[in-house]
């Protein structure tokens, strides 16, 4: 750790621009892990209102959904608009949705309301991020992309855990409710204020896409066939369709465990607050920030010599032992001890899973920055949102139908290793495909 961020240190003194948007993607983190906790604290741990499971698979359903389906017409627009005006408009706009999150739900409006708002916060932070990930390369030598990746990811998952506990301390001390909620969601908007300014600060078009003599026909154009556009260069790309492989697998089984992991820790175990309700929640959510942070202390050890698709396959293997020895007991437990112990290894898992996807997330973005050229890297980017939401949403929505309220499923855990597995099965058949093309 303490090798990164000397090394951090020398890159930000050759690229003065880095600093800014490593920090424009910290705190928009920070504002993301508070937006979410705050709204988990309003709809999923709220006394005032009872969500079952498919309720809960229709709020992420009406989340996520409809960005996963623009995401990739959007995203084509970071390769045709200065990536600096996108990023500083969403910005603002992001502040502005907040804001009125945060009144509706002082107003104690329906959670219909809540959830479109919900969705329009969402959907531009996930712009953001795709806007900042697509600008790295214009600021940053290609030799420091994948360790500055994980330091970005070491600082970002750091901020989005303190973002989501600042939310349940929030809670916490007011007490749960509407109006301790909309206090959080309030408070979240700091991170997309500073982050509009932050944005502000560049200089037109320093973050990208070059100008060039495209007409506003071939925009609209670009628009129109991002989605196409964006797979194209993905299956072109070995190395980039293996990360995709493994990033899709991971978040059907992330929807899965995550479904399992509200209902569980929303059952009392034992006399213990920390592995239960909205607190056991926000414990999670730093244990899988704390296992991404070791993940971006990992990653740039083992991508140089592995190679990225061995890393993404270290990470699905990972992934597997998790699911099966950290995951299963909280299908199993039968009395009240087993179940608590069942929650702290659930617990322990969301470490173990986070660390996982993180060292996949981390080869999937260093691939897409390293082999797509800067005129399709924003579709790309918003191509790997549309499969983390829509793989993410449907995993939830399937799991909503067999899994009973107390969320104990064995069936549901061991499909999650068998989903793992098979995405070991993709990667190895792509491989494959790789060496009869070369």
């Amino acid at each position: 750790m303490r090798h990164l961020l000397r090394e951090s240190r020398t890159v930000f003194r050759r690229n003065p621009r880095m600093p800014r948007l490593g920090l424009l993607r910290l705190t928009a983190q920070f504002g993301d892990g508070m937006f979410q906790a705050a709204l988990s604290g309003a709809i999923l741990f709220n006394p005032e209102r009872e969500t079952d499971p498919l309720a809960i698979a229709a709020g992420f359903a009406v989340l996520l959904l409809p960005y996963s389906v623009l995401g990739p017409y959007a995203g084509a627009l970071l390769d045709r608009w200065d990536r600096r005006g996108v990023l500083l408009i969403a910005s603002v706009a992001r502040a502005v949705l907040i804001g009125v999150a945060a009144v509706a739900l002082f107003g104690g409006v329906p959670e219909s309301v809540l959830l479109v708002l919900a969705l329009a916060v969402v959907g531009i932070s996930r712009f953001v991020l795709a806007g900042v990930s697509a600008a790295l390369p214009r600021v940053l030598e290609r030799r420091w992309l994948v360790p500055m990746n994980s330091v970005l990811a070491t600082v970002a998952s750091a901020c989005a855990g303190v973002g989501a506990t600042t939310s349940v301390a929030v809670i916490a001390v007011l007490g749960a409710g509407d109006s301790a909620s909309a206090v959080a969601v309030a408070l979240s908007g700091i991170g997309s204020l500073v982050g509009a300014v932050l944005a502000y600060g560049f200089r037109p078009r320093v973050l990208g896409p070059e100008r060039g003599s495209k007409s506003s026909a071939s925009t609209v154009r670009a628009i129109a066939t991002g989605l196409r556009t964006g797979a194209s260069a993905v299956w072109h790309a070995v190395q980039v369709t293996t990360a995709m492989i493994g990033i899709g697998a991971h978040r059907i089984v992330f929807g899965m465990n995550t479904l399992i992991m509200v209902l569980v820790l929303r059952q009392p175990a034992g006399e213990t607050q920390m592995s239960g309700g909205l607190v056991g929640f926000g414990v999670a959510i730093v244990a899988a920030a704390a296992g991404m942070l070791v993940a971006a202390i990992l990653a740039p050890v083992l991508i140089p010599r592995l190679g990225r698709p061995r890393t993404v396959l270290v990470g699905l293997v990972t992934a597997v032992i998790v699911q099966l020895t950290l995951v299963t007991p909280t299908a199993l437990a039968s009395s009240e001890a087993a179940t608590e112990q069942a929650h702290r290894l659930l617990l322990i898992g969301a470490f173990g899973l986070g660390l996982a996807g993180q060292v996949i997330k981390l080869t999937g973005d260093a691939s897409m920055q390293i082999d797509i050229d800067d005129d399709r890297r924003g579709q790309v980017f918003a191509l790997q949102d549309t499969v983390f939401n829509i793989t993410f949403v449907l995993a939830i929505a399937l799991t909503a139908l067999v899994i009973p309220a107390d969320g104990r499923a064995l069936g549901v855990v061991l499909a999650g290793a068998g989903v793992y597995a098979l995405g070991i099965v993709a990667i190895a058949l792509n491989s494959r495909r790789a060496r009869a093309g070369g």
